[in-house]
Protein backbone atom coordinates (compact mmCIF):
# COMPACT_ATOMS: atom_id res chain seq x y z
CA UNK A 1 0.00 0.00 0.00
CA UNK A 2 2.88 2.38 0.72
CA UNK A 3 4.36 1.88 -2.77
CA UNK A 4 1.07 2.65 -4.47
CA UNK A 5 0.75 5.90 -2.53
CA UNK A 6 4.22 7.15 -3.61
CA UNK A 7 3.50 6.35 -7.25
CA UNK A 8 0.29 8.37 -7.02
CA UNK A 9 2.26 11.37 -5.60
CA UNK A 10 4.71 11.16 -8.49
CA UNK A 11 1.86 11.54 -11.00
CA UNK A 12 0.50 14.53 -9.09
CA UNK A 13 3.91 16.13 -9.11
CA UNK A 14 4.19 15.73 -12.90
CA UNK A 15 0.68 17.07 -13.50
CA UNK A 16 1.41 20.09 -11.37
CA UNK A 17 4.58 20.76 -13.39
CA UNK A 18 2.57 20.82 -16.62
CA UNK A 19 -0.09 23.04 -15.09
CA UNK A 20 2.56 25.51 -13.94
CA UNK A 21 3.98 25.80 -17.45
CA UNK A 22 0.51 26.27 -18.89
CA UNK A 23 -0.44 29.03 -16.48
CA UNK A 24 2.75 31.04 -17.02
CA UNK A 25 2.24 30.91 -20.84
CA UNK A 26 5.94 31.38 -21.60
CA UNK A 27 6.82 31.85 -25.25
CA UNK A 28 9.60 29.32 -25.81
CA UNK A 29 12.07 29.36 -28.70
CA UNK A 30 13.49 26.17 -30.15
CA UNK A 31 16.47 26.18 -27.82
CA UNK A 32 14.24 26.70 -24.82
CA UNK A 33 11.96 23.93 -26.01
CA UNK A 34 14.90 21.55 -26.13
CA UNK A 35 15.85 22.52 -22.59
CA UNK A 36 12.27 22.03 -21.39
CA UNK A 37 12.08 18.67 -23.18
CA UNK A 38 15.31 17.49 -21.63
CA UNK A 39 14.09 18.70 -18.20
CA UNK A 40 10.78 16.85 -18.53
CA UNK A 41 12.49 13.69 -19.70
CA UNK A 42 14.92 13.88 -16.76
CA UNK A 43 11.97 14.44 -14.40
CA UNK A 44 10.14 11.41 -15.71
CA UNK A 45 13.30 9.31 -15.56
CA UNK A 46 14.07 10.24 -11.95
CA UNK A 47 10.38 9.87 -11.00
CA UNK A 48 10.40 6.31 -12.34
CA UNK A 49 13.79 5.68 -10.71
CA UNK A 50 12.64 6.76 -7.25
CA UNK A 51 8.95 5.83 -7.32
CA UNK A 52 8.44 3.35 -10.14
CA UNK A 53 7.85 -0.38 -9.61
CA UNK A 54 6.72 0.10 -6.04
CA UNK A 55 3.29 -1.25 -6.81
CA UNK A 56 4.74 -4.74 -7.41
CA UNK A 57 6.65 -4.94 -4.16
CA UNK A 58 5.26 -7.41 -1.66
CA UNK A 59 7.34 -6.22 1.30
CA UNK A 60 7.14 -2.48 1.97
CA UNK A 61 8.39 -0.11 4.64
CA UNK A 62 6.30 2.48 6.42
CA UNK A 63 7.47 5.89 7.63
CA UNK A 64 8.90 4.39 10.84
CA UNK A 65 10.91 1.81 8.87
CA UNK A 66 8.71 -1.15 9.90
CA UNK A 67 8.28 -3.90 7.36
CA UNK A 68 4.65 -4.34 6.33
CA UNK A 69 3.08 -7.38 4.65
CA UNK A 70 0.15 -7.12 2.33
CA UNK A 71 -1.82 -10.31 3.03
CA UNK A 72 -4.81 -9.40 0.91
CA UNK A 73 -3.75 -11.76 -1.84
CA UNK A 74 -1.76 -14.33 0.14
CA UNK A 75 -4.72 -16.49 1.15
CA UNK A 76 -6.35 -16.32 -2.27
CA UNK A 77 -9.74 -16.90 -0.59
CA UNK A 78 -12.49 -14.28 -0.39
CA UNK A 79 -15.48 -14.38 1.95
CA UNK A 80 -18.55 -12.39 2.95
CA UNK A 81 -18.55 -10.53 6.26
CA UNK A 82 -22.23 -11.39 6.72
CA UNK A 83 -22.05 -14.99 5.52
CA UNK A 84 -18.70 -16.54 6.50
CA UNK A 85 -19.65 -19.86 4.92
CA UNK A 86 -19.19 -18.29 1.48
CA UNK A 87 -15.63 -18.84 0.21
CA UNK A 88 -14.47 -17.83 -3.27
CA UNK A 89 -11.06 -17.98 -4.95
CA UNK A 90 -11.41 -14.47 -6.42
CA UNK A 91 -13.06 -11.11 -5.55
CA UNK A 92 -16.70 -10.54 -6.36
CA UNK A 93 -20.16 -10.25 -4.84
CA UNK A 94 -21.72 -12.50 -2.21
CA UNK A 95 -24.18 -14.83 -3.96
CA UNK A 96 -26.54 -14.51 -0.98
CA UNK A 97 -26.69 -10.83 -0.05
CA UNK A 98 -24.74 -9.17 -2.88
CA UNK A 99 -22.16 -7.50 -0.63
CA UNK A 100 -18.55 -7.18 -1.80
CA UNK A 101 -16.38 -10.10 -0.75
CA UNK A 102 -13.41 -9.39 1.51
CA UNK A 103 -10.09 -11.27 1.84
CA UNK A 104 -10.27 -14.13 4.33
CA UNK A 105 -7.83 -13.71 7.22
CA UNK A 106 -5.17 -16.37 6.89
CA UNK A 107 -3.79 -16.14 10.40
CA UNK A 108 -4.14 -19.50 12.03
CA UNK A 109 -5.73 -21.16 9.01
CA UNK A 110 -2.77 -23.45 8.74
CA UNK A 111 -3.78 -25.08 12.01
CA UNK A 112 -5.63 -28.34 11.56
CA UNK A 113 -9.00 -28.32 13.34
CA UNK A 114 -11.52 -31.12 13.68
CA UNK A 115 -15.02 -31.08 12.23
CA UNK A 116 -16.55 -30.39 15.65
CA UNK A 117 -14.25 -27.42 16.34
CA UNK A 118 -14.70 -23.74 15.49
CA UNK A 119 -11.83 -21.28 15.17
CA UNK A 120 -12.14 -17.62 16.16
CA UNK A 121 -9.75 -14.71 15.83
CA UNK A 122 -8.76 -12.50 18.73
CA UNK A 123 -10.82 -9.62 17.38
CA UNK A 124 -13.88 -11.86 17.08
CA UNK A 125 -13.37 -12.99 20.68
CA UNK A 126 -13.37 -9.39 21.86
CA UNK A 127 -16.41 -8.40 19.81
CA UNK A 128 -18.36 -11.39 21.11
CA UNK A 129 -17.25 -10.66 24.71
CA UNK A 130 -16.26 -14.30 25.15
CA UNK A 131 -14.91 -15.31 28.53
CA UNK A 132 -13.57 -18.68 29.61
CA UNK A 133 -13.01 -20.49 32.90
CA UNK A 134 -11.54 -23.78 34.04
CA UNK A 135 -13.70 -26.69 35.13
CA UNK A 136 -13.17 -27.25 38.84
CA UNK A 137 -14.25 -29.58 41.59
CA UNK A 138 -15.90 -28.40 44.76
CA UNK A 139 -18.76 -28.84 47.19
CA UNK A 140 -22.11 -28.26 45.54
CA UNK A 141 -24.30 -25.94 47.61
CA UNK A 142 -27.77 -24.60 47.04
CA UNK A 143 -30.06 -22.17 48.82
CA UNK A 144 -33.67 -23.25 48.49
CA UNK A 145 -36.51 -20.79 49.09
CA UNK A 146 -39.65 -22.50 50.34
CA UNK A 147 -43.20 -21.27 50.79
CA UNK A 148 -45.58 -22.91 53.21
CA UNK A 149 -48.37 -22.65 55.76
CA UNK A 150 -48.93 -23.39 59.41
CA UNK A 151 -51.12 -26.47 59.82
CA UNK A 152 -52.56 -28.29 62.82
CA UNK A 153 -50.81 -31.43 64.00
CA UNK A 154 -53.09 -34.19 62.72
CA UNK A 155 -52.21 -36.31 65.76
CA UNK A 156 -53.64 -33.64 68.10
CA UNK A 157 -57.14 -33.36 66.64
CA UNK A 158 -60.15 -34.76 68.55
CA UNK A 159 -63.54 -35.18 66.87
CA UNK A 160 -66.36 -35.67 69.39
CA UNK A 161 -69.38 -37.68 68.17
CA UNK A 162 -72.61 -38.78 69.81
CA UNK A 163 -72.26 -42.26 71.28
CA UNK A 164 -76.04 -42.50 71.64
CA UNK A 165 -79.07 -40.65 70.29
CA UNK A 166 -80.69 -37.84 72.23
CA UNK A 167 -81.39 -34.11 72.64
CA UNK A 168 -78.91 -31.31 73.44
CA UNK A 169 -80.24 -29.97 76.75
CA UNK A 170 -77.39 -27.60 77.60
CA UNK A 171 -74.53 -26.13 75.56
CA UNK A 172 -71.47 -24.85 77.41
CA UNK A 173 -69.41 -23.98 74.31
CA UNK A 174 -71.19 -21.20 72.43
CA UNK A 175 -68.59 -20.33 69.77
CA UNK A 176 -65.66 -21.80 67.85
CA UNK A 177 -62.20 -20.72 68.93
CA UNK A 178 -62.97 -21.21 72.61
CA UNK A 179 -60.11 -22.77 74.57
CA UNK A 180 -61.00 -25.77 76.71
CA UNK A 181 -59.13 -28.03 79.09
CA UNK A 182 -59.12 -31.82 79.19
CA UNK A 183 -62.32 -33.16 80.82
CA UNK A 184 -64.21 -29.86 80.50
CA UNK A 185 -67.97 -30.14 80.04
CA UNK A 186 -69.00 -29.05 76.55
CA UNK A 187 -72.70 -30.02 76.53
CA UNK A 188 -75.33 -32.26 78.20
CA UNK A 189 -77.56 -34.75 76.42
CA UNK A 190 -80.93 -36.20 77.39
CA UNK A 191 -81.14 -39.73 75.97
CA UNK A 192 -84.02 -42.19 76.52
CA UNK A 193 -81.74 -45.00 75.28
CA UNK A 194 -79.16 -44.19 77.94
CA UNK A 195 -81.82 -44.09 80.69
CA UNK A 196 -82.98 -47.58 79.64
CA UNK A 197 -79.41 -48.86 79.72
CA UNK A 198 -78.95 -47.47 83.28
CA UNK A 199 -82.06 -49.28 84.47
CA UNK A 200 -80.66 -52.51 83.03
CA UNK A 201 -77.48 -51.89 85.03
CA UNK A 202 -79.39 -51.33 88.28
CA UNK A 203 -81.48 -54.43 87.72
CA UNK A 204 -78.39 -56.52 86.93
CA UNK A 205 -76.66 -55.19 90.04
CA UNK A 206 -79.35 -56.84 92.18
CA UNK A 207 -78.37 -60.25 90.78
CA UNK A 208 -74.64 -59.57 90.65
CA UNK A 209 -73.78 -62.40 93.00
CA UNK A 210 -76.01 -65.00 91.39
CA UNK A 211 -75.60 -63.84 87.77
CA UNK A 212 -72.33 -61.89 87.39
CA UNK A 213 -72.35 -62.26 83.62
CA UNK A 214 -75.58 -60.29 83.32
CA UNK A 215 -74.12 -57.43 85.40
CA UNK A 216 -70.91 -57.44 83.42
CA UNK A 217 -72.81 -57.12 80.11
CA UNK A 218 -74.82 -54.15 81.36
CA UNK A 219 -71.65 -52.52 82.72
CA UNK A 220 -69.78 -52.99 79.41
CA UNK A 221 -72.68 -51.50 77.42
CA UNK A 222 -72.39 -48.22 79.32
CA UNK A 223 -68.61 -48.15 78.93
CA UNK A 224 -68.99 -48.51 75.17
CA UNK A 225 -71.20 -45.42 75.28
CA UNK A 226 -68.22 -43.53 76.65
CA UNK A 227 -69.19 -43.51 80.36
CA UNK A 228 -66.21 -43.90 82.67
CA UNK A 229 -65.95 -45.97 85.83
CA UNK A 230 -66.66 -43.00 88.10
CA UNK A 231 -69.92 -42.22 86.31
CA UNK A 232 -71.03 -45.89 86.32
CA UNK A 233 -70.28 -46.32 90.05
CA UNK A 234 -72.17 -43.09 90.79
CA UNK A 235 -75.27 -44.53 89.11
CA UNK A 236 -75.02 -47.74 91.13
CA UNK A 237 -74.50 -45.92 94.42
CA UNK A 238 -77.38 -43.53 93.75
CA UNK A 239 -79.67 -46.40 92.81
CA UNK A 240 -81.54 -44.49 90.09
CA UNK A 241 -80.83 -43.51 86.45
CA UNK A 242 -79.14 -40.23 85.60
CA UNK A 243 -81.33 -38.21 83.19
CA UNK A 244 -78.69 -35.91 81.66
CA UNK A 245 -75.17 -36.88 80.68
CA UNK A 246 -72.31 -34.46 79.99
CA UNK A 247 -70.13 -34.43 76.83
CA UNK A 248 -66.52 -33.99 78.02
CA UNK A 249 -63.48 -32.77 76.04
CA UNK A 250 -60.94 -35.59 75.66
CA UNK A 251 -57.99 -33.17 75.18
CA UNK A 252 -56.97 -29.63 76.05
CA UNK A 253 -57.10 -27.33 73.07
CA UNK A 254 -59.21 -24.99 71.00
CA UNK A 255 -62.72 -25.72 69.75
CA UNK A 256 -62.43 -25.35 66.00
CA UNK A 257 -65.80 -26.86 65.11
CA UNK A 258 -69.27 -26.79 66.73
CA UNK A 259 -71.76 -28.88 64.80
CA UNK A 260 -74.82 -28.67 67.12
CA UNK A 261 -76.97 -26.03 68.76
CA UNK A 262 -79.13 -26.00 71.89
CA UNK A 263 -82.14 -28.27 71.53
CA UNK A 264 -80.84 -30.21 68.52
CA UNK A 265 -81.66 -33.89 68.29
CA UNK A 266 -78.62 -36.00 67.48
CA UNK A 267 -78.22 -39.55 66.27
CA UNK A 268 -75.62 -42.06 67.26
CA UNK A 269 -72.32 -41.26 65.47
CA UNK A 270 -73.28 -37.65 64.63
CA UNK A 271 -70.47 -35.08 65.02
CA UNK A 272 -70.73 -32.68 67.94
CA UNK A 273 -67.43 -30.80 68.37
CA UNK A 274 -63.88 -30.65 66.99
CA UNK A 275 -61.06 -29.79 69.39
CA UNK A 276 -57.44 -29.21 68.30
CA UNK A 277 -54.39 -28.91 70.49
CA UNK A 278 -52.29 -26.06 68.99
CA UNK A 279 -49.46 -26.28 71.52
CA UNK A 280 -47.59 -28.12 68.78
CA UNK A 281 -48.12 -27.43 65.07
CA UNK A 282 -46.81 -28.45 61.66
CA UNK A 283 -45.14 -26.14 59.15
CA UNK A 284 -45.98 -27.57 55.71
CA UNK A 285 -43.66 -26.33 52.92
CA UNK A 286 -44.11 -26.86 49.18
CA UNK A 287 -40.99 -28.22 47.45
CA UNK A 288 -40.63 -28.41 43.67
CA UNK A 289 -39.38 -31.55 41.98
CA UNK A 290 -36.05 -29.94 41.09
CA UNK A 291 -35.42 -29.14 44.77
CA UNK A 292 -36.23 -32.58 46.18
CA UNK A 293 -32.70 -34.05 45.63
CA UNK A 294 -31.39 -31.37 47.99
CA UNK A 295 -33.89 -31.95 50.82
CA UNK A 296 -33.23 -34.70 53.37
CA UNK A 297 -34.67 -35.61 56.76
CA UNK A 298 -33.03 -33.62 59.54
CA UNK A 299 -32.13 -30.59 57.40
CA UNK A 300 -32.58 -27.31 59.26
CA UNK A 301 -34.97 -24.73 57.83
CA UNK A 302 -35.05 -21.11 58.99
CA UNK A 303 -38.38 -19.45 58.40
CA UNK A 304 -40.24 -16.23 59.09
CA UNK A 305 -43.90 -15.34 59.36
CA UNK A 306 -45.23 -12.06 58.03
CA UNK A 307 -47.56 -11.49 60.98
CA UNK A 308 -44.66 -11.94 63.43
CA UNK A 309 -42.03 -9.53 62.07
CA UNK A 310 -38.47 -9.52 63.37
CA UNK A 311 -38.57 -13.10 64.62
CA UNK A 312 -36.94 -16.09 62.92
CA UNK A 313 -38.03 -19.62 63.72
CA UNK A 314 -35.98 -22.77 63.27
CA UNK A 315 -36.99 -26.34 62.71
CA UNK A 316 -35.83 -29.61 61.18
CA UNK A 317 -37.46 -31.56 58.42
CA UNK A 318 -39.39 -34.46 59.96
CA UNK A 319 -41.13 -35.71 56.84
CA UNK A 320 -40.82 -35.46 53.05
CA UNK A 321 -43.91 -36.43 51.09
CA UNK A 322 -43.27 -39.52 48.92
CA UNK A 323 -45.89 -38.31 46.41
CA UNK A 324 -46.05 -35.36 44.01
CA UNK A 325 -49.28 -33.41 43.76
CA UNK A 326 -50.56 -33.99 40.23
CA UNK A 327 -51.92 -30.43 39.88
CA UNK A 328 -49.35 -28.28 41.67
CA UNK A 329 -46.31 -30.52 40.94
CA UNK A 330 -44.94 -30.06 44.44
CA UNK A 331 -44.25 -32.35 47.41
CA UNK A 332 -44.93 -31.46 51.03
CA UNK A 333 -42.03 -31.02 53.46
CA UNK A 334 -42.98 -30.99 57.14
CA UNK A 335 -41.35 -29.23 60.08
CA UNK A 336 -42.74 -29.83 63.59
CA UNK A 337 -42.78 -26.75 65.79
CA UNK A 338 -43.72 -26.23 69.46
CA UNK A 339 -46.17 -23.38 70.01
CA UNK A 340 -46.53 -22.76 73.78
CA UNK A 341 -47.78 -19.16 73.40
CA UNK A 342 -50.09 -20.04 70.50
CA UNK A 343 -48.31 -17.48 68.28
CA UNK A 344 -48.46 -19.76 65.26
CA UNK A 345 -51.97 -20.06 63.94
CA UNK A 346 -53.18 -22.45 61.22
CA UNK A 347 -53.13 -21.06 57.65
CA UNK A 348 -50.45 -18.46 58.40
CA UNK A 349 -48.07 -18.05 55.44
CA UNK A 350 -44.43 -18.98 56.03
CA UNK A 351 -41.24 -18.14 54.09
CA UNK A 352 -38.46 -20.65 54.62
CA UNK A 353 -34.80 -20.92 53.59
CA UNK A 354 -32.92 -24.20 53.47
CA UNK A 355 -29.15 -24.23 52.99
CA UNK A 356 -28.28 -27.60 51.50
CA UNK A 357 -25.01 -29.26 50.50
CA UNK A 358 -24.40 -32.41 48.55
CA UNK A 359 -22.77 -35.27 50.41
CA UNK A 360 -19.71 -35.39 48.16
CA UNK A 361 -17.05 -32.69 48.39
CA UNK A 362 -15.55 -33.17 44.93
CA UNK A 363 -18.39 -32.60 42.49
CA UNK A 364 -17.47 -31.28 39.04
CA UNK A 365 -18.99 -27.78 38.72
CA UNK A 366 -19.49 -25.43 35.76
CA UNK A 367 -21.23 -22.02 35.63
CA UNK A 368 -24.87 -22.02 34.55
CA UNK A 369 -24.04 -19.47 31.84
CA UNK A 370 -21.74 -21.94 30.07
CA UNK A 371 -24.54 -24.38 29.18
CA UNK A 372 -26.80 -24.33 26.13
CA UNK A 373 -30.00 -26.31 26.61
CA UNK A 374 -31.93 -28.00 23.81
CA UNK A 375 -34.43 -29.81 26.00
CA UNK A 376 -32.74 -33.22 25.75
CA UNK A 377 -29.10 -32.24 25.34
CA UNK A 378 -26.75 -29.93 27.22
CA UNK A 379 -23.99 -28.35 25.11
CA UNK A 380 -20.77 -26.60 26.12
CA UNK A 381 -17.81 -25.27 24.12
CA UNK A 382 -14.40 -26.45 25.32
CA UNK A 383 -11.32 -24.40 24.46
CA UNK A 384 -8.77 -26.58 22.68
CA UNK A 385 -5.33 -26.16 24.30
CA UNK A 386 -2.01 -25.61 22.53
CA UNK A 387 -3.48 -23.68 19.61
CA UNK A 388 -2.17 -20.36 18.32
CA UNK A 389 -5.71 -19.21 17.52
CA UNK A 390 -8.79 -19.56 19.72
CA UNK A 391 -10.37 -22.92 18.92
CA UNK A 392 -13.50 -24.23 20.67
CA UNK A 393 -14.82 -27.78 20.52
CA UNK A 394 -18.54 -28.59 20.51
CA UNK A 395 -19.32 -31.10 23.25
CA UNK A 396 -22.49 -32.67 24.63
CA UNK A 397 -22.50 -33.41 28.36
CA UNK A 398 -24.77 -34.91 31.02
CA UNK A 399 -25.74 -32.63 33.88
CA UNK A 400 -26.69 -33.32 37.46
CA UNK A 401 -28.77 -30.99 39.68
CA UNK A 402 -28.56 -27.20 39.54
CA UNK A 403 -26.53 -25.86 42.48
CA UNK A 404 -27.25 -22.13 42.62
CA UNK A 405 -25.28 -20.54 39.77
CA UNK A 406 -23.54 -23.82 38.93
CA UNK A 407 -24.43 -27.15 37.41
CA UNK A 408 -23.09 -30.45 38.65
CA UNK A 409 -21.54 -32.33 35.72
CA UNK A 410 -22.24 -36.07 35.59
CA UNK A 411 -20.25 -36.95 32.45
CA UNK A 412 -18.63 -35.24 29.49
CA UNK A 413 -16.05 -32.94 31.10
CA UNK A 414 -12.84 -33.33 33.06
CA UNK A 415 -11.34 -31.19 35.78
CA UNK A 416 -8.97 -28.55 34.41
CA UNK A 417 -10.57 -28.23 30.97
CA UNK A 418 -11.25 -24.67 29.87
CA UNK A 419 -14.78 -23.82 28.72
CA UNK A 420 -16.54 -20.71 27.45
CA UNK A 421 -18.74 -19.16 30.15
CA UNK A 422 -19.79 -15.95 28.42
CA UNK A 423 -20.72 -15.42 24.78
CA UNK A 424 -21.43 -19.14 24.36
CA UNK A 425 -24.43 -18.52 22.13
CA UNK A 426 -22.28 -16.40 19.81
CA UNK A 427 -19.75 -19.22 19.47
CA UNK A 428 -22.61 -21.58 18.67
CA UNK A 429 -23.99 -19.16 16.06
CA UNK A 430 -20.57 -18.94 14.39
CA UNK A 431 -20.31 -22.74 14.36
CA UNK A 432 -23.76 -23.02 12.82
CA UNK A 433 -22.93 -20.54 10.06
CA UNK A 434 -19.69 -22.38 9.34
CA UNK A 435 -21.51 -25.69 8.95
CA UNK A 436 -20.03 -27.09 12.16
CA UNK A 437 -21.91 -29.09 14.81
CA UNK A 438 -24.02 -26.72 16.89
CA UNK A 439 -26.82 -26.71 19.43
CA UNK A 440 -29.59 -26.82 16.81
CA UNK A 441 -27.63 -28.84 14.27
CA UNK A 442 -25.55 -31.45 16.13
CA UNK A 443 -24.80 -33.35 12.95
CA UNK A 444 -23.09 -30.37 11.33
CA UNK A 445 -23.51 -29.24 7.76
CA UNK A 446 -24.21 -25.75 6.52
CA UNK A 447 -27.45 -24.17 7.60
CA UNK A 448 -30.02 -21.94 5.98
CA UNK A 449 -28.87 -18.33 5.62
CA UNK A 450 -32.35 -16.85 5.66
CA UNK A 451 -32.43 -15.74 1.99
CA UNK A 452 -34.45 -17.05 -0.92
CA UNK A 453 -35.87 -20.20 0.61
CA UNK A 454 -39.22 -20.24 -1.11
CA UNK A 455 -40.22 -23.71 -2.15
CA UNK A 456 -37.06 -25.41 -0.87
CA UNK A 457 -37.28 -28.66 1.06
CA UNK A 458 -34.39 -29.42 3.45
CA UNK A 459 -33.63 -32.28 5.83
CA UNK A 460 -31.51 -32.38 8.97
CA UNK A 461 -28.19 -33.26 7.32
CA UNK A 462 -28.23 -31.27 4.11
CA UNK A 463 -29.35 -27.73 3.40
CA UNK A 464 -30.03 -25.96 0.14
CA UNK A 465 -26.48 -24.64 -0.34
CA UNK A 466 -24.89 -28.05 0.13
CA UNK A 467 -27.45 -29.55 -2.23
CA UNK A 468 -26.61 -26.94 -4.88
CA UNK A 469 -22.90 -27.68 -4.51
CA UNK A 470 -23.53 -31.41 -4.96
CA UNK A 471 -25.82 -30.83 -7.94
CA UNK A 472 -22.95 -29.16 -9.79
CA UNK A 473 -20.81 -32.31 -9.56
CA UNK A 474 -20.64 -34.41 -12.71
CA UNK A 475 -19.86 -38.00 -11.81
CA UNK A 476 -18.30 -38.55 -15.24
CA UNK A 477 -15.61 -35.97 -14.50
CA UNK A 478 -14.43 -37.74 -11.34
CA UNK A 479 -11.11 -39.58 -11.94
CA UNK A 480 -11.27 -43.38 -11.84
CA UNK A 481 -8.43 -43.47 -9.36
CA UNK A 482 -10.53 -41.45 -6.90
CA UNK A 483 -13.49 -43.79 -7.42
CA UNK A 484 -11.32 -46.83 -6.66
CA UNK A 485 -10.06 -45.26 -3.45
CA UNK A 486 -13.59 -44.28 -2.43
CA UNK A 487 -14.75 -47.83 -3.12
CA UNK A 488 -12.19 -49.13 -0.60
CA UNK A 489 -13.74 -46.87 2.05
CA UNK A 490 -17.23 -48.07 1.07
CA UNK A 491 -16.08 -51.67 1.57
CA UNK A 492 -15.12 -50.78 5.14
CA UNK A 493 -18.52 -49.12 5.57
CA UNK A 494 -20.24 -52.40 4.66
CA UNK A 495 -18.32 -54.09 7.49
CA UNK A 496 -19.58 -51.41 9.87
CA UNK A 497 -23.10 -52.09 8.61
CA UNK A 498 -22.77 -55.83 9.26
CA UNK A 499 -21.52 -55.14 12.79
CA UNK A 500 -24.61 -53.07 13.56
CA UNK A 501 -26.82 -55.73 12.00
CA UNK A 502 -25.34 -58.15 14.53
CA UNK A 503 -25.62 -55.51 17.33
CA UNK A 504 -21.90 -55.96 18.01
CA UNK A 505 -20.66 -52.67 19.46
CA UNK A 506 -17.00 -53.74 19.65
CA UNK A 507 -16.88 -54.80 16.00
CA UNK A 508 -18.66 -51.59 15.01
CA UNK A 509 -15.94 -49.55 16.73
CA UNK A 510 -13.21 -51.64 15.13
CA UNK A 511 -14.49 -51.26 11.57
CA UNK A 512 -15.33 -47.58 12.09
CA UNK A 513 -11.67 -46.95 12.91
CA UNK A 514 -10.62 -49.00 9.87
CA UNK A 515 -12.93 -46.95 7.69
CA UNK A 516 -11.41 -43.74 9.00
CA UNK A 517 -7.95 -44.97 8.02
CA UNK A 518 -9.27 -45.93 4.59
CA UNK A 519 -10.71 -42.44 4.10
CA UNK A 520 -7.29 -40.91 4.78
CA UNK A 521 -5.99 -42.81 1.76
CA UNK A 522 -8.57 -41.15 -0.52
CA UNK A 523 -6.50 -38.52 -2.32
CA UNK A 524 -8.58 -35.36 -2.50
CA UNK A 525 -5.92 -33.73 -4.68
CA UNK A 526 -7.33 -35.78 -7.53
CA UNK A 527 -10.35 -33.45 -7.43
CA UNK A 528 -10.40 -29.82 -8.46
CA UNK A 529 -12.62 -26.80 -7.97
CA UNK A 530 -16.16 -27.43 -6.78
CA UNK A 531 -15.67 -31.20 -6.63
CA UNK A 532 -12.71 -30.70 -4.28
CA UNK A 533 -14.63 -28.33 -1.96
CA UNK A 534 -17.72 -30.57 -1.94
CA UNK A 535 -15.67 -33.65 -1.02
CA UNK A 536 -13.94 -31.75 1.81
CA UNK A 537 -17.31 -30.80 3.33
CA UNK A 538 -18.66 -34.32 2.92
CA UNK A 539 -15.50 -35.89 4.37
CA UNK A 540 -15.82 -33.77 7.51
CA UNK A 541 -19.37 -34.99 8.03
CA UNK A 542 -18.37 -38.61 7.44
CA UNK A 543 -15.54 -38.38 9.98
CA UNK A 544 -17.85 -36.73 12.48
CA UNK A 545 -20.35 -39.59 12.06
CA UNK A 546 -17.55 -42.11 12.62
CA UNK A 547 -16.53 -40.26 15.80
CA UNK A 548 -20.12 -40.55 17.02
CA UNK A 549 -19.91 -44.30 16.56
CA UNK A 550 -16.60 -44.75 18.38
CA UNK A 551 -17.52 -42.36 21.20
CA UNK A 552 -21.04 -43.72 21.74
CA UNK A 553 -21.60 -45.13 25.22
CA UNK A 554 -23.93 -47.89 24.07
CA UNK A 555 -25.22 -49.51 20.89
CA UNK A 556 -28.20 -47.13 20.67
CA UNK A 557 -26.00 -44.04 20.74
CA UNK A 558 -23.69 -45.61 18.16
CA UNK A 559 -26.65 -46.28 15.86
CA UNK A 560 -27.35 -42.54 15.73
CA UNK A 561 -23.87 -41.99 14.29
CA UNK A 562 -24.37 -44.92 11.88
CA UNK A 563 -27.58 -43.37 10.58
CA UNK A 564 -25.72 -40.14 9.70
CA UNK A 565 -22.84 -42.17 8.27
CA UNK A 566 -25.19 -44.09 5.98
CA UNK A 567 -26.73 -40.87 4.66
CA UNK A 568 -23.31 -39.34 3.97
CA UNK A 569 -21.93 -42.49 2.29
CA UNK A 570 -25.04 -42.69 0.11
CA UNK A 571 -24.48 -39.09 -0.98
CA UNK A 572 -20.81 -39.83 -1.70
CA UNK A 573 -21.63 -42.79 -3.95
CA UNK A 574 -24.43 -40.95 -5.76
CA UNK A 575 -22.38 -37.82 -6.46
CA UNK A 576 -18.81 -39.10 -6.89
CA UNK A 577 -19.34 -42.73 -7.91
CA UNK A 578 -17.21 -45.77 -7.13
CA UNK A 579 -15.22 -48.23 -9.23
CA UNK A 580 -16.46 -51.69 -8.32
CA UNK A 581 -17.57 -54.91 -9.95
CA UNK A 582 -20.26 -55.38 -7.30
CA UNK A 583 -23.80 -54.02 -7.32
CA UNK A 584 -24.85 -52.05 -4.24
CA UNK A 585 -28.46 -51.73 -3.13
CA UNK A 586 -29.91 -48.91 -1.03
CA UNK A 587 -32.14 -50.45 1.63
CA UNK A 588 -34.99 -48.47 3.18
CA UNK A 589 -37.19 -49.32 6.18
CA UNK A 590 -40.38 -47.30 6.60
CA UNK A 591 -40.52 -48.12 10.32
CA UNK A 592 -36.99 -47.03 11.24
CA UNK A 593 -36.32 -43.54 12.68
CA UNK A 594 -39.97 -42.47 12.24
CA UNK A 595 -39.71 -43.03 8.47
Amino acid sequence: MIGLKKSYNAEIWIIRAYRKIDIMKIDYNKRDLKIVGITLFAGLFFGWLFFGGSGNSQNKTNEEGLELHDHSEESGIWTCSMHPQIKMDKPGDCPICGMDLIPLESGGDDEAIAFDEIQMSESAMKLAAIQTAFVKKGKAEKTINLLGKVQADERRIAELTARFGGRIEKLYVNFTGQNVYKGQKLATIYSPELIAAQRELLEAYKFKESNPGFYKAAHTKLKLWDLNETQINAIVEKGEPQLYFPVLSPIAGTVTGRHVSLGDYVKEGQGLFEVIDLKKVWIMFDAYESDLPWIKLGHEINYTIQSIPGKTFKGKTAYVDPFINAKTRVAKVRVEQTNPKLELKPEMFVNGILESKMEKNNELLIPKSSVLWTGKRAVVYVKVPNKEMFVFQYREIDLGPLAGDFYVVSTGLNEGEEIAINGVFKIDAAAQLAGKPSMMNPGGGKVSTGHNHGGMDMDDNENSETAMEMDKIDKNNIPDKFKVQLNNAVSEYLKVKDAFFASDAKQADKFAKSMKLSLKKVDMKLLEGEEHMAWMDLLKMINFSLDKITKGKNIDEKRVGFRDLSNNITTSIEKFGIKSDKTLYLEFCSMADDN
